[in-house]
């Protein structure tokens, strides 16, 4: 399935992680793992010390070669790794289309702030441009199996979330996973300031079982069985609130883009999903 994954690295614990779980994966599945570590350098600073850049390079290529040998040798698999100069997030794009990678890898981390978790910049910016699915390792070192047993699935039936379902529906028969697919019907009154009575609410949930039903039409034909629920909510937190309750390895989602002032903008669901939640997250293009 994915046979060729880019690891956005930069010697950190959580870019550690997210280079442990793609080998192990590759280790289970196959394939070939690409480390990419950028140096970025600022012109400004540049001018003030140009002697630092050759300084960075040097100890960027240091980091390479003894994060190439340690995965060559502890897990045994074929391992390429790049020094490159630019600005991260647009360096992993880049070798991502460059290699034709089939998933890149990144770990993620916060600061807080106003009581909220913020998503890493270069992670966000990846997750936003990359062509191709994006994998955010929320975990651990020392839990980084590359194995996934128990999966959730938001799905809206919209096309994003129906090619979200149908890769989690790949992964599932490649571990064996459980898929626990959840629709969220949103709080329409908290946004239009309606009334919702008694046959308004049955409404929204017979149009949100029609939404589960086809759902089961997909996984039924790609012979998979999957549990479901409906929830009603902000569907940010009904996904995170699901996910930690039931422990889940995996959220798989759709994102969706807006474009603006020629920039994509990751949906806010994703964001604060990916922002939140405590497992990792694979973002399907």
């Amino acid at each position: 399935m994915y046979k060729k994954i880019l690891v956005g690295f930069d010697d950190s614990e959580h870019s550690k992680a997210a280079l442990i779980e793609a080998s192990n994966w590759v280790k289970r599945h196959g394939g070939s793992v690409i480390l990419a570590h950028a140096v970025f350098f600022d012109p400004e600073e540049f001018g003030i010390a140009p002697v630092q850049l050759e300084k960075r390079l040097k100890i960027g290529e240091k980091i390479c070669i003894q994060t190439k040998e340690m995965l060559t040798s502890e897990f045994g698999i074929e391992v390429q790794s790049l020094l490159c100069e630019g600005d991260p997030p647009t360096v992993i794009v880049d070798i991502a289309r460059e290699k034709k990678a089939d998933l890149v890898m990144l770990g993620t981390y916060g600061r807080k702030g106003l009581n909220r978790l913020l998503m890493g910049s270069v992670t966000s910016q990846v997750v936003v441009n990359s062509p191709v699915d994006v994998l955010v390792v929320k975990k651990p070192c020392t839990e980084c199996t590359g194995e996934y047993k128990s999966i959730l699935v938001p799905f809206d039936g919209s096309p994003s979330s129906q090619k979200a379902l149908e890769r989690a529906c790949h992964l599932s028969k490649i571990d064996n996973a459980e898929i626990k697919i959840l629709y969220v019907i949103p709080r329409y009154e908290e946004m239009v300031g309606f009334y919702k009575s008694s046959s308004i609410k049955k409404s929204l949930f017979q149009e949100a079982q029609k939404i589960i039903d086809t759902a089961k039409v997909i996984t039924s034909k790609l012979g998979v069985s999957v549990k479901d629920e409906i929830q009603e909510g902000n569907a940010a937190e009904k996904i995170v609130e699901t996910s930690k309750k039931l422990k889940n390895d995996l959220i798989v989602m759709g994102s969706y883009g807006y474009t603006g002032v020629n920039k994509a903008i990751i949906g806010s669901t994703a964001e604060r999903v990916i922002t939140n939640a405590a497992c990792p997250i694979l973002v399907v293009r």
